[in-house]
């Protein structure tokens, strides 16, 4: 199984129309070239692992070990919060598919891992997710000008904190991962595929068997055209009160990797 090899697999067979993906890219994209931003913008003096809203560049994320911000801006996209109006239909119908699918997925996971660490897990993969604990986010990676500090990438390398992340293929290029050599390899995929990696909570509950990977995305630069980049994951996430092993539960995991995140 990939997920066990590295951590990350591609769906080329999936339910979700590219209609709907392309879509998403379309009036997402628009938002975050428009003006309205600010009507949205999320408040930076309250805790952000999940409130819903707009966060521009200047609050944006620095990766654990890093002491540079990424060169993003993004959008927390919760039901029942305040979204652009061209955007919330085709984000809601995204979110509950894509939440359906992950939910499927993990059952698929759980039938092809070894008994033992079936036996490890304190319930059942799929049982283990909810709705109201899971993110999706929208992120617009604008072009560089020039004037960013030389160490910044759009992503810096780091591995998410959920159990799993749906990925649908951005447009553009620069998506890599880490292989166990330390060296970065671009994810091969194509638009229409959806990407599928686990995260430190599934690494965690499966005692490693489910390594979450370290990726980044990288500037543009060789074979990636410096124009806006768009990518949607939503991380899908246990409940809080989930014992994912004798050291975590998944609310006592979140909070601790949250408090490292510098925004």
């Amino acid at each position: 199984m990939s997920l066990h090899d590295t951590g990350f697999a591609v769906l080329r067979n999936h339910p979700i129309p590219n209609a709907l993906l392309d879509n998403l890219y379309v009036k997402w994209m628009a938002f975050f070239k428009g003006d309205e931003k600010d009507r949205f913008r999320t408040d930076p003096d309250t805790n952000g692992g999940t409130q819903a809203g707009y966060f521009p560049p200047t609050v944006s994320e620095t990766a654990v070990g890093h002491s540079t911000k990424d060169l993003k801006e993004f959008f927390h996209a919760v039901p029942g919060s305040p979204m652009p109006s061209g955007c919330a239909d085709d984000t809601l119908q995204y979110h509950e598919s894509a939440y359906r699918l992950g939910s499927h997925l993990l059952g698929l996971v759980q039938r092809h891992t070894p008994q033992d660490v079936i036996e490890s897990l304190s319930e059942p993969l799929a049982g283990m997710l909810s709705r109201e604990a899971s993110l999706l986010r929208i992120l617009h990676y604008p072009p560089l000008d020039g004037t960013e500090n030389p160490e910044a990438l759009r992503a810096a390398a780091h591995e998410d904190i959920n159990l799993i992340t749906v990925l649908p293929v951005s447009d553009q290029a620069g998506l890599q991962v880490q292989d166990t050599g330390g060296r970065w390899i671009d994810v091969s995929s194509q638009r229409g595929d959806i990407i599928i990696n686990s995260g430190d909570m599934l690494q965690e509950a499966s005692s490693g068997y489910f390594p979450s990977t370290t990726h980044r995305v990288d500037n543009p630069g060789a074979g990636i055209d410096n124009v806006s980049r768009i990518s949607i994951p939503f991380f899908l996430t246990p409940r809080l009160d989930v014992v994912l092993s004798e050291r975590y539960t998944s609310g006592s995991y979140l909070d601790e990797r949250l408090r490292l995140i510098s925004r």
